[in-house]
């Protein structure tokens, strides 16, 4: 559970709609905040997804909401169940949802690795529910450890939720939310960073996100743009899982997505049968398999990354010792007495001083671990190892206290036996500040905060600096960071980053954006590359803040007539798109190779006079203009439209089949793959003085356009456009 803050849009004990009571928060996300909430009708546990206020009259976050209320027609237990959109009486719109009780899969990752067979049992159990979602054409698109519960921590009883592609409440995965990608980079398909997905996207990160929880890390992407592009276009590296799981996920994870398993149906068919299946080739080694990297989230690029090996499965206990040792242990229980009345040594007990003696109490873990991490606002959340029940028990009460969780384990090892009072104290210190990470591993430390406040900032940064409690010993990096970030600071690093086009902040808060507050982008870019560098550049400037990055990924070619365009509105002018060859209506504008683009203009009734210059900005770097060109020049509306009436459809590419003198018809080809743009111009009067070539370079068209700016910026009523993208099947 978390504290609820006065901004929430509700607090705990409110009625929502005559219905639903709060209960709690929760999570909190970029667009929208989750509480569970009881039925006052029926009694029913349920879950509340509200969209911010800020994003309650945004038709594109209603958009997402509305199909995230979509998957209700999905029937399936591993499947969430939602209801309807509802709005209050102040405006705030959100979605009906079961509450689902159990742990995420993220939490069990921290936790360290899950055994193959557990993993099985989760890969089959998400695969059904992925069927029967794929089945009504319903991609999830942003399947990660976070959006799969174990409902009272059974993995026979996992369910997939969260459907919509706006959230991020889960500190450190950060998603990308945009008209085309949606998607945590660590289990994203490689396709998902070039805007495309299907089933087979959500084949890729259910298997990448079984291998991260098999590991006990998630997979290691790179800490550049370049580096995350590349890496994505690499196998996973599945060397040390045990068959068939290692087969498994190398089908589902490989890079092309021709090459994976083609559907959820695939997947369970390997898991009813693994040996009738081929073995995967052999991935290319990499860093050792059982470890786990967890990075710090710290402000500092050159704050470093503690190495963690996975924590000892409570079920594995020690060998049993020898006979001999037996025999020598026997004789040593004499001595022992008197050691513990001497020295009233209880407490070495616990924290395993006598290990040596006795053997450990618990299982031994090296290295001996413990993260802390507090996001601003939220609880303290603590995983790792605790020395003995009173450590565990004193650690777990200080996090608790705090609405946070504790995810410790009772092992031994090479430690002080001040070690849990040495870290409490330490962590003590450290609540005071707006948001901090401790990593201990054995007697060292590795500390890193923020806080808005200098006077805090300097006295624990001196108090620090002069010995850490006890026997610890490490660095401390604490940070004074202003309460509210500038938007100048946030615009200036997007007019650096900018390559099509101006990147803007909408609704940006009037004080500037506070702890709570979303950096929201939009704009255009000209490849994916821009987007990944955008995206991580805010999330370094934006501190704990969420980001959403909501770009239209275009191409170089794109851009470069976007900068020469003219300034107009839209006019209203649909834009349709057909299969030619099949007569079939082709909403999403996408076309695969061999296939004919029939493409259809639908002139609202009031637009019944003036000019229409049509044209194809192609990926490849040419403009084909489709109306008015040599073969068609009349582009006068009167004559498009006939003497017809009302909404009249004008096509200016045809079926291939049907083509007459002077229609142009295409099919798609393998060479110009890609994202091209359909331009519609209403003017005036032409464009130009004289009649352009039927084809041209972008170049070309982009300078003849900036030629006639001081008499076209006059004459041009309205500029529609749609992206027509060609892809290969």
């Amino acid at each position: 559970m978390i504290d609820s803050r006065p901004g929430d849009a509700f607090q705990p004990g409110d009625l929502v709609n005559n219905t639903y009571r709060i209960e709690s928060l929760l999570g909190r996300g970029g667009t929208s905040d989750v509480y569970k909430a009881r039925s006052e009708i029926s009694g029913r546990l349920v879950a509340l997804k509200v969209l911010k206020a800020e994003f309650s009259g945004n038709d594109d976050y209603l958009v997402l909401l509305t199909r995230e209320e979509g998957i209700r027609e999905v029937r399936h237990d591993a499947v969430v169940r939602y209801s309807e959109n509802h709005r209050t009486e102040h405006g705030l719109v959100y979605l009906v949802m079961d509450y689902v009780e159990g742990p995420a899969l993220d939490r069990k990752l921290k936790q360290g690795p899950m055994p193959a067979d557990e993993i099985l049992t989760v890969c089959r159990r998400v695969a059904e529910g992925l069927q029967a979602a794929h089945d009504r054409n319903i991609v999830h698109r942003d399947l990660s450890p976070d959006n799969i519960i174990l409902r009272d921590g059974d993995p026979a009883q996992a369910v997939i939720i969260d459907f919509g592609i706006a959230k991020d409440t889960n500190p450190g995965a950060e998603t990308i939310v945009g008209n085309e990608f949606a998607g945590k980079y660590a289990y994203a398909a490689p396709e998902q960073l070039s805007g495309n997905t299907d089933a087979r996207t959500d084949i890729y990160s259910l298997g990448a996100l079984l291998l991260a929880n098999f590991r006990g890390a998630s997979p290691d992407i790179g800490n550049s743009p370049m580096e995350v592009v590349t890496r994505k276009a690499e196998p996973l590296n599945t060397e040390g899982v045990p068959e068939p799981l290692k087969t498994l996920i190398d089908r589902m994870t490989a890079p092309e997505p021709e090459n994976r398993m083609q559907s959820a149906a695939e997947v369970l068919a390997f898991l009813d049968a693994p040996d009738a299946a081929p073995p995967a080739a052999p991935s290319d080694g990499g860093a050792d398999p059982d470890a786990t990297v967890i990075v710090p989230r710290a402000r500092n690029a050159d704050a470093p990354a503690a190495t963690v090996a996975p924590a000892p499965d409570p079920r594995d206990k020690p060998a049993p010792a020898s006979r001999g040792e037996t025999r020598s242990r026997g004789g040593l229980f004499a001595m022992l007495a008197v050691v513990v009345l001497i020295a009233a040594g209880a407490g070495a007990w616990f924290s395993g001083a006598l290990d040596g003696l006795l053997g450990p109490k618990y299982p031994i873990a090296d290295p001996y671990t413990l993260i802390a991490e507090k996001r601003d606002g939220d609880g303290v959340n603590l995983t790792g190892h605790a020395p003995s029940e009173d450590a565990l028990a004193a650690l777990a009460g200080f996090a608790e206290t705090g609405l946070g969780t504790s995810e410790l384990q009772l092992a031994s090892g090479d430690i002080p036996d001040s070690w849990g009072a040495d870290v409490l104290a330490l962590l003590r210190d450290m609540d005071g500040l707006n948001a901090w990470r401790v990593v201990v591993d054995g007697s060292s430390v590795d500390i890193t905060g923020s806080t808005a406040d200098k006077a805090l900032q300097e006295r624990l940064s001196a108090a620090l600096a002069s010995g850490l409690p006890g026997a610890l010993t490490g660095r401390a990096e604490i940070t004074l960071v202003p309460q509210f970030l500038a938007p100048d600071e946030v615009q200036a690093e997007l007019d650096g980053l900018a390559d099509c086009g101006p990147l803007t902040l909408p609704g940006v808060p009037q004080l500037g954006y506070g702890p709570q507050s979303a950096i929201t982008v939009t704009g255009k870019v000209a490849g994916t590359a821009t987007r990944v560098q955008l995206f991580d550049g805010l999330r370094d400037l934006a501190g704990d803040r969420n980001v959403v990055v909501d770009v239209e990924v275009l191409n170089p070619t794109l851009c470069l007539i976007e900068s020469h365009l003219p300034t107009a509105p839209a006019g209203g002018i649909a834009i349709g798109f057909t299969v030619g060859d099949r007569d079939e209506p082709n909403p999403s504008g996408r076309f695969f190779v061999g296939e004919n683009p029939v493409i259809d203009l639908t002139l609202p009734a009031d637009v019944t006079d003036g000019y229409l210059s049509v044209s194809i900005l192609d990926v490849s770097g040419n403009v084909f203009h489709l109306l008015p060109n040599i073969n068609r020049q009349d582009n006068a509306v009167a004559g498009l439209r006939g003497g017809r009436d009302g909404d009249v459809t004008v096509r200016v590419a045809y079926p291939v089949a049907d083509a007459g003198p002077g229609q142009i018809a295409f099919t798609v080809d393998d060479s110009t793959l890609g994202k091209s743009k359909i331009l519609v111009l209403h003017s005036t009067a032409p464009l130009f003085d004289g009649m352009r070539p039927t084809s041209e370079s972008a170049k070309g068209y982009a300078e003849a356009l900036q030629a006639h700016a001081g008499v076209n910026g006059t004459r041009i009523l309205s500029l529609d456009s749609r992206i027509l993208e060609t892809a290969k099947p």
